[in-house]
């Protein structure tokens, strides 16, 4: 059976094989928005090095995990946020300030908040980790 959100099976996959302890995993089915997403969290370092492997039947993620994720999830529905206005979803989406990091679609890409706050823009929440 398919995923209906593929983000959510992501976050989901990645949270349950931290949890157990696993140095790598893989997610199936891929997409564009979830090779972006990857990417953040490469760049934040939440985990190691990720493979894209084209199988004909909806792709697979290789990630290489790096036990540096205690919880994350997907946001929906996708709240839309303003620039001014990270700090209340902080508080209710990460366990203390300055501790993990929202991921957010923006107009110039997917990023963390930390980014769209420094370059003074919004976008619409779609996941968090910490």
């Amino acid at each position: 059976m398919p995923a209906t959100n593929i983000l959510s099976n992501l976050f989901n996959t990645l949270y349950n094989n931290e949890a157990r302890r696993r140095t790598e995993c893989v997610i199936l089915p891929t997409s564009k928005l979830g090779i972006e997403v990857l990417k953040t969290l490469q760049k934040h370092n939440y985990i190691g090095e990720f493979e894209h492997v084209e199988d004909k039947r909806g792709g697979k993620f290789k990630i290489q995990l790096l036990a540096h994720i205690t919880k994350c999830g997907a946001i929906t529905p996708r709240f839309k946020v303003k620039k001014g206005e990270f700090n209340e979803w902080e508080q209710q989406y990460l366990p203390a300030y300055n501790r993990g990091m929202l991921v957010v679609t923006t107009n110039q890409g997917i990023m963390s908040h930390h980014d769209a706050q420094n370059k003074g823009i919004g976008g619409f929440l779609i996941g968090y980790v910490y």
